[in-house]
């Protein structure tokens, strides 16, 4: 079902976004031909009014076609006042940018709710979540255990980590050897209390990102995060400042695959997000799911704004750009800049779907 599910959410996002462009285009009286989920070759279609509605095979996207959107068409006389290139900067600027902008403001809401229902994470709690593959706790602990005393020392995560540490090998500690006596742990698991021995594992480096780190005794698990819902004014707080980190970072991570290998092995495409939105689905809380599928839904629009043809913020570029010039455009100069933007568009496409056959072939997309 996590595949049923992942589809529906990013089918929900697309029609999200096209619905944008279509009330606008409605709005200020142009004539939209066709709405269209997904791309030709189409597989249905029905005719409302002016409109045809569609569903297209190629589940890469949606479009909404309103007429004129390219001045050399051919427009019948009696509809040629409601062209796309007939209506002023403004409107043309309306249309286009209300897509992204019901992206955004789909972020916002769903990232309003995550804040609201669960919240940042606050700290730790005392509750396993995961265990780390390979290590003595494998067979031992579970997740979802809550571990309540080390060797009869209670306290936070803090303390209790700290009391594993105290079980140090014999001799000199060296990576993977074993400590000399094992740790005593009190756990409650499904209501009853139960008491567990595991022998510590010296790990040499244990935060890679943190120089000069000693490394210390490990049993092999991460206790779960602990969250503190916000309220509707701090939540509405948090959602703007985690969108504008990630707009920034995103815009940053573009802008660096032009000079840094790294950053563009670092990206990814349609099937990474996909894929990760699946693990999400089929392994998280609602909660999480929620806001994964936020941070998505900003990202098609800070993408969609990039000034680019045939993005979203091409059209908007070129149509401010004739507002600054006086006069319209040539058509030929759109049409090399949509070369150049096409291209750009698909090397961006293409470095994302490497990367993701990498992955499916590799360690994967390193959920947990």
């Amino acid at each position: 079902m996590s595949f049923f599910y992942a589809f529906l959410g990013f089918a929900v996002l697309i029609v999200l976004h096209e619905l944008g462009h279509f009330f606008a285009a409605k709005a200020v009286g142009m004539r939209v031909e066709r709405f269209s989920l997904f791309f030709p070759p189409l597989i249905a279609k029905v005719r409302r009014g002016e409109t045809e509605y569609a569903v297209g095979a190629l589940p890469l996207g949606g479009y909404v076609k309103i007429t004129g959107m390219n001045p050399a068409e051919d427009i019948p006389p009696e509809v040629l006042h409601r062209a796309y290139y007939k209506q002023p900067v403004w409107k043309r600027v309306v249309v286009i940018a209300a897509g992204p902008l019901v992206n955004v403001l789909v972020a916002f809401l769903l990232l309003l709710v995550f804040f609201m229902a669960q919240g940042p994470a606050v700290g730790v709690s005392s509750t396993v979540e995961a265990i780390t593959k390979d290590s003595p706790a494998v067979g031992v602990l579970q997740p979802g255990d809550r571990l309540v005393a080390v060797d009869g020392v209670r306290g936070d995560s803090e303390r209790l980590r700290a009391q594993i540490a105290t079980h140090e090998c014999a001799g000199k500690q060296v990576e993977g050897c074993i400590a000399a006596t094992p740790a005593v742990l009190q756990v409650e698991r499904d209501g009853r209390l139960q008491t567990l021995e595991i022998s510590p594992r010296y790990a040499a480096d244990t935060d890679p990102t943190t120089p000069g780190d000693q490394g210390r005794p490990l049993v092999g698990f991460a206790f779960e995060p602990r969250y503190e819902a916000e309220g509707l004014l701090e939540a509405s707080s948090s959602s703007v400042e985690g969108m504008w980190t990630v707009t920034t970072t995103t815009v940053d991570r573009i802008t660096a695959l032009v000079y840094d290998a790294e950053a563009r092995k670092e990206v990814s495409g349609i099937v990474g997000s996909y894929e990760t939105s699946r693990q999400v689905i089929k392994t998280s809380s609602f909660e999480t799911v929620i806001s994964i599928f936020a941070l998505i839904s900003l990202s098609l629009a800070i993408i969609n704004l990039f000034p680019f043809l045939p993005l979203d913020g091409g059209h908007i570029f070129w149509a401010v750009a004739e507002k600054v010039r006086g006069r319209a455009i040539s058509i030929r100069v759109m049409e090399r800049a949509s070369v150049v933007g096409f291209m750009l568009v698909l090397a961006l496409f293409a470095i994302g779907l490497t990367n993701d056959i990498g992955r499916l072939q590799g360690e994967g997309f390193g959920l947990r």
